[in-house]
């Protein structure tokens, strides 16, 4: 029976929670979640590889159980976040390992794995760009909010509602598979939105995610130059990052394997056991 462990760790003055399964000698796999949710995303997977895998899963700053400061106490930044993952591996004596990257986990974990090739052993990509061509038209608005915040900060907000929660879990499941989707996703999202200041935190990461851009060459230089093996499983409807971004990754991976699926945003949510059994295979291959 697999057993998962929750701890905390002090990493430059916040406190940082992360899930942990299976055992530390085998090779490890960091899951790196996106917006709105926490390592909570990945409570199956954590039970369905800690059989064979060494399973890291942290709360970003800001979400989930990890610390929450006020945003004119810390710098909400995807370099600083990226600082805070990257010292919880050190910390934690974590040399080498796979990364699991998913919307916002994607430039957190691309920046570690683009300036420390060495000690990434995989790549796993959900929903998470390295390329232009994924953005859909869901990024107008937020890419209007970082050129002009106060012009667009009302709309924006709109974007950290209950119904706009929901809809990033609901949006592109097959009606077949909608009955999968638990309430209890967007509700425990929803209510870690709702704390007070947390809105305000988002707001700032809206702005700063533009930034990740800037990062994109570096990617994709890293992707072209070490051609780490890479298991793509991409919602197919995804109306957030679309399908196109899933594909561009094949320009410099060419021997990526790339699997759409018939879901949206959050394909764990309705496609879990396909996706652990995808990744369960690929890992079995490229570690071995």
């Amino acid at each position: 029976m697999t057993t998962v462990r929750h701890h905390t760790r002090e990493i430059q003055g916040q406190q940082v929670f992360y899930r942990e399964a299976g055992d530390p000698a085998n090779p490890t796999l960091v899951l790196l979640h996106g917006f709105p949710t926490s390592s909570a995303m990945f409570r199956p997977l954590l039970h369905d590889l800690s059989d064979r895998y060494h399973l890291i899963a942290p709360d970003h700053i800001g979400f989930g159980q990890s610390s929450m400061p006020r945003v004119d106490e810390f710098e909400y930044s995807f370099e600083k976040l990226t600082a805070i993952t990257l010292e919880l591996l050190d910390t934690l004596g974590i040399e080498r390992f796979a990364l699991y990257i998913q919307d916002y986990g994607a430039p957190i974990g691309l920046r570690i794995a683009s300036r420390n090739p060495e000690r990434v052993t995989a790549l796993i990509a959900q929903s998470g760009n390295a390329y232009l061509e994924g953005f859909t038209p869901f990024w107008e608005l937020l890419f209007a909010h970082a050129e002009d915040r106060v012009a667009n900060e009302a709309a924006a907000r709109e974007l950290l509602t209950g119904d706009a929660t929901k809809w990033q879990y609901t949006h592109g499941v097959p009606a077949d598979r909608l009955s999968l989707i638990s309430p209890d996703t967007w509700t425990l999202d929803q209510a870690y939105l709702d704390r007070p200041g947390n809105k305000e935190i988002q707001l700032q990461l809206f702005v700063d995610y533009k930034v990740n851009l800037d990062s994109y060459p570096a990617f994709q230089k890293y992707f072209a130059e070490y051609q780490p093996p890479t298991l793509i499983t991409w919602g197919a409807n995804d109306e957030i990052f679309g399908a196109d971004g899933a594909r561009a990754y094949l320009r410099d991976l060419p021997d990526a394997e790339l699997h759409l699926l018939d879901a949206g945003h959050f394909a764990l949510e309705s496609h879990g056991p396909e996706i652990a059994s995808l990744i369960r295979d690929f890992l079995g291959r490229s570690l071995s």
